[in-house]
């Protein structure tokens, strides 16, 4: 009885010796950074979705002023329409094509954003008008927020590609983890995309 205490218990500290070792060499680094790509898409997602949520507001507050550029009011709600159609999952995060075409939505509904302020220049009362500069707020820090969150979603997964691709998590990669792939970034579609667009509204 003696003996098989003692043995159950040298067999536990064995145990969590080899879990403490195994830790220690980074064996769970692979899912966490997993994880960590993941949330970070979650805040894109949630700044894209942020954005396209004010844009309803901005376009009535401008067509109440401009009803005569129907046709940019018509390409942003049009352009917004086909951005948030597009879900990226977090399985899909590994699909190329999913992602350049979430990019691609994105990027259009930018440009059409873009037109829609430069209209709003030519119409000083739409300028002065407290919801509209409130909108413009907004959305300044929306752009600014998306930026963030694409940058904190790039480092995320140049840290996982790293770690599978680099010993020693190449190796936990090929033994245990060899259904998890190298993750696609967020590759810039547009100039200057990995900066926030300068949304101007003087």
């Amino acid at each position: 009885m003696q003996m098989q205490r003692y043995r159950f218990t040298w067999q536990l500290t064995v145990v969590l010796f080899m879990s403490w070792l195994l830790a220690g060499c980074g064996i769970n680094n692979i899912p966490q950074y997993d994880e960590q790509v993941k949330s970070a898409w979650a805040q894109v997602e949630n700044q894209y979705q942020r954005r396209a949520d004010l844009i309803p507001n901005l376009v009535e507050t401008v067509k109440g002023y401009a009803r005569q550029e129907q046709d940019t009011l018509t390409a942003v709600t049009e352009a917004r329409a086909k951005a948030t159609s597009i879900q990226i999952s977090a399985d899909d995060l590994d699909d190329p094509q999913k992602m350049q075409q979430f990019q691609q939505a994105q990027s259009q509904l930018t440009g059409a954003l873009s037109r829609l302020m430069a209209v709003s220049e030519r119409y000083p009362d739409l300028k002065s008008n407290q919801n509209f500069l409130a909108l413009q707020s907004q959305l300044e820090g929306t752009e600014n927020r998306i930026a963030v969150a694409r940058r904190d979603f790039i480092a995320a997964v140049q840290r996982y590609n790293t770690e599978i691709r680099t010993f020693p998590g190449r190796i936990w990669h090929t033994l245990m983890y060899g259904d998890m792939p190298i993750r696609e970034s967020f590759e810039a579609t547009t100039e200057n995309a990995e900066q926030a667009p300068q949304v101007q509204f003087q």
